[in-house]
């Protein structure tokens, strides 16, 4: 180990080296306890809800990571320049990285987490692999060697026998990670693995394991103060994931008893207490449908679903830091942790769900949590007109429910999900009703190909508008709802101020479907309707003395207007007969659906690709989107090379028919 020692002491004063959701959720607790909070911030974070909590707040610069919330030497100034006694590095970032915990000690600070020494132990997961196999803990069998050659590696896949895993050996949250099902597959794995860890940790370090089919993903929440002491506080499931990254925890886990809850807890303490860990950390593990549980990795920080562990124990386990920090004995022994009901929570994501998961970013135009509801809790970061950015993680609230039993927590979160309302940019929100509404997933008969399993079979169905919605979403936009002064019957045209007794129409345009709806103002604030199917030509539905709504939640902007309605967020584009139509996929012109990064272009000019080749991948949120061919071609106008930071819209590259 390094000669660094970890200084325990009081402190009264704590820099969160973090943003967004978990800035506000360690403020909160910090500002509960008597804490001055300093919050630092990036160029794209100056009106966060996190900078405008905290008591005082530090400028870190531009939007990018790297040049913030990434540089350790800019942090380190902010610490210097605030006089900050603590720091707490929240999840992500900085959070695992044994470099910062020693500049923050170098600072004179101390660091809210377990020592460098412990960070760089597991930071490796083929060195945690060794370290735990010494220490007599069962880990997956596999590959952790120091020949990365594709030969060597080519030849343990062979050994260890397919389906295989692929993992970056420095990274977590599913980047540089494959799961490969042939021999043959193996080699593009190996390349696209080696290029996204290297980008996203710095490293091309691999590992090789048995891939474990059928089995959950379940981890152990550990704690260990600085006098010895080591305990457990139960497990959570996290099992539905998408690209390995997980979307729906639970706590406790279906799928575990009495007896195994201890047999895995004593594991994870006997990992953590090989490295003389002293914090809040989590052991993971799979553990297969016969009771078989394999150490996977070890987290040396707060996870973003430990809510779920404070809700069935009734703690705060960042309080807990704040003490084991400061030096402080564990509040509990393990015959006193004891939990009672059930707690389940999703990740509500910036995300396209039908286009893959693919990384949304822009303006949330409306925000309502369902924070009043009994037996929920909202971690966030939002507000009216907050952006969420393409620099960020896509994760952009986490809504917990408790309840007495599982079935409650279930309801809770169900009706509480139902009710959340954001409008403005795409989000998870119906898939994760979804997922919470499958007969899988309420049995507690789920394995982590869960989404793979049933994507489809209703998982990934869009949606499609009822005539009400359509009616409401006209009558949004064409401003016909009362005004904010309550004037009974003050109508207005959002177009042309038109009278009561003329109709007003207009084209609304969703996922290509396009419904002319024509909305007459009669007596007693009722309304003549008539929807056309514009595409077909049709006439869908025609009804007289519909109510007009007394409370309708929408929001306009230059993309068309944003309702909520049926409990599910709706956006249409309000059709402008002048505009020309939009540019066709078959035209082979190839445009960034999203503002990224693009890290690799897979053609060159001139380069003849076959329908379906990759030709480029876009990073935004910490997520890869490939762009592929639409047809067979040759490569044109190559605008774009590797390192390239684009808007959406941008023009990549056009692909002429050949």
């Amino acid at each position: 180990w390094s000669c660094m020692m970890v200084t325990h002491r009081p402190f009264g004063s704590l820099l969160i080296a973090n943003r967004g959701e978990i800035a506000c959720r360690i403020i909160r607790s910090a500002q509960a306890r008597g804490l001055q909070t300093i919050a630092v911030y990036s160029e794209a974070d100056r009106d966060s809800l996190h900078v405008r909590m905290a008591d005082r707040t530090c400028y870190l610069g531009g939007a990018a990571p790297a040049d913030s919330y990434l540089n350790i030497q800019v942090l380190c100034s902010a610490i210097m320049q605030s006089g900050a006694q603590a720091v707490h590095p929240g999840y992500g970032f900085l959070a695992e990285n044994a470099e910062f915990a020693e500049a923050v000690i170098q600072c004179g600070a101390v660091w809210v987490g377990p020592s460098p020494q412990a960070i760089r132990a597991m930071g490796n997961k083929a060195r945690a692999k060794e370290l735990m196999q010494q220490a007599g803990v069962i880990c997956i069998p596999g590959y952790e060697g120091s020949d990365q050659s594709d030969a060597m590696l080519v030849h343990q896949a062979n050994l260890i026998g397919y389906p295989i895993m692929v993992k970056a050996a420095a990274g977590g949250g599913g980047r540089g990670m494959r799961l490969v099902a042939a021999a043959d597959l193996l080699p593009q794995a190996l390349e696209r693995a080696r290029a996204e860890s290297l980008q996203a940790f710095g490293s091309s370090e691999l590992i090789l394991e048995r891939a474990v089919l059928d089995a959950r993903h379940v981890e152990i929440q550990i704690a260990g103060d600085a006098l010895g002491n080591m305990i457990y506080l139960g497990e959570r499931d996290c099992s539905v994931q998408r690209r390995h990254q997980k979307l729906i925890e639970e706590a406790p886990s279906p799928a575990v008893d009495t007896t195994l809850r201890a047999r895995m807890g004593e594991m994870a303490v006997q990992a953590a207490r090989s490295i003389d860990y002293v914090g809040v950390g989590t052991v993971e593990c799979l553990l297969t449908a016969a009771g078989d549980f394999y150490f996977m990795e070890m987290n040396t920080r707060l996870q973003v679903e430990h809510a779920v562990t404070e809700a069935i124990f009734g703690l705060d386990l960042v309080d807990w830091q704040f003490d084991l920090a400061a030096g402080q004995r564990l509040p509990l022994s393990q015959e006193q942790a004891v939990f009672h009901g059930h707690a389940i929570e999703v990740r509500l994501t910036a995300e396209d769900v039908s286009t893959g998961f693919l990384p949304q970013s822009g303006q949330v135009l409306r925000w309502c949590p369902p924070e009043q509801l009994p037996g929920i809790r909202v971690d966030h970061c939002l507000k009216d007109m907050a952006v969420v950015s393409p620099h960020y993680d896509s994760m952009i609230a986490k809504i917990i429910a408790v309840g007495a039993t599982r079935e409650q927590a279930l309801m809770r979160l169900t009706g509480a999900l139902s009710q959340c309302v954001l409008l403005g940019i795409p989000t998870n929100q119906q898939f994760l009703l979804a997922c919470l509404r499958h007969a899988a997933f309420v049995s507690g008969h789920i394995c982590t190909d869960f989404v793979d399993r049933y994507r489809a079979h209703g998982l990934m169905t869009q949606q499609v508008p009822s005539e009400q919605t359509i009616v409401r979403a006209a009558v949004a936009a064409l401003g016909l709802l009362p005004r904010k002064g309550g004037e009974e019957h003050a109508l207005v045209s959002a177009f042309e101020n038109r009278l009561q007794s003329v109709a007003s129409t207009v084209n609304l345009t969703r996922n290509q479907q396009v419904w002319q709806v024509s909305v007459q103002v009669l007596r007693d604030r009722t309304l003549r309707v008539r929807i056309l199917d514009a595409c077909s030509g049709s006439l869908s539905a025609c009804h007289e003395l519909v109510h007009l709504p007394d409370h309708l939640v929408f929001s306009c902007d230059a993309h068309g207007v944003h309702i909520f309605d049926a409990g599910c967020a709706w956006s249409f584009e309000i059709d402008d007969p002048r505009r020309g139509q939009p540019e066709q996929v078959s035209s082979g012109t190839l445009r960034a659906p999203l503002g990224a990064r693009v890290s690799s272009v897979l053609v060159a000019q001139g380069e003849c690709v076959l329908k379906g080749q990759p030709l480029a991948i876009l990073e935004a949120m910490k997520m890869e989107h490939t762009m592929t061919a639409a047809f067979d071609g040759v490569v044109t106008d190559l605008h774009v090379q590797t390192g390239t930071q684009v808007r959406a819209g941008a023009h990549l590259m056009t692909v002429v028919a050949a």
